[in-house]
């Protein structure tokens, strides 16, 4: 079966979602210290969450872009992704599923929440044919996701490290054991705005 074009991947338990952020060391260091997102974390920010560790590997350059040298697995729970989603607007106008340009821009303007559809990467960190997502929060979403949320942080800039090492010795079986478990992930109905009117129904939570 082939991958749809819009479709949440993500490591994911009955009670939470890995997500992905990349930092430098002074805000890794607070936030793994802490537990959650302290100063100097900026809650007035936008911040960008993502399920894809690879799509994260790219952004961040398997670690090695300046602010961006520590990669942080955040778990969230499901029930606050579901919320993120069901508070969402597309960054970008689709005429699919907004009336018009002003309709578009007030509901971007009245949401917390954007999403933003990029090409997924493979391990060589090459664009695929389907798209991986990223969520920003902004406002209230930023103060849930850091006070409500998040119930766990990881430090993981090792384990890019290791998969990077892994992909420039070709070893397949380390990579396929380094990098984390992905699975299609059931986000809740009727969201067409975020994910386009030709989505297929997501399966029940699982």
């Amino acid at each position: 079966m082939s991958t749809p074009y819009r479709q949440i991947r993500a490591a994911y338990t009955e009670e939470v979602v890995t997500v992905y952020q990349a930092y430098e060391p002074r805000i890794a260091d607070a936030a793994l210290a802490a537990g959650r997102f302290v100063p100097p974390f900026k809650r007035e920010r936008m911040t960008w969450i993502k399920p894809s560790f690879l799509w994260m590997m790219y952004r961040c350059g398997w670690a090695g872009k300046p602010g961006q040298e520590r990669v942080l697995a955040i778990d969230i729970t499901r029930e606050g992704l579901s919320w993120a989603l069901s508070h969402a607007c597309l960054s970008h106008y689709d005429p699919r599923v907004h009336s018009g340009q002003a309709a578009w821009r007030a509901r971007l303007r009245e949401s917390p929440v954007r999403v933003q559809w990029d090409p997924e990467r493979d391990v060589h960190l090459r664009p695929l044919p389907y798209r991986s997502i990223q969520i920003g929060l902004s406002g209230e979403a930023v103060h849930r996701y850091v006070g409500e949320w998040t119930t766990g942080i990881r430090d993981v800039t090792d384990t890019a490290h290791a998969v990077r090492r892994a992909v420039r010795d070709g070893d397949a079986a380390a990579i396929a054991a380094l990098l984390p478990a992905e699975r299609p992930y059931p986000h809740p109905p009727g969201l067409p705005e975020i994910f386009g009117p030709d989505t297929a129904a997501p399966s029940p939570p699982a």
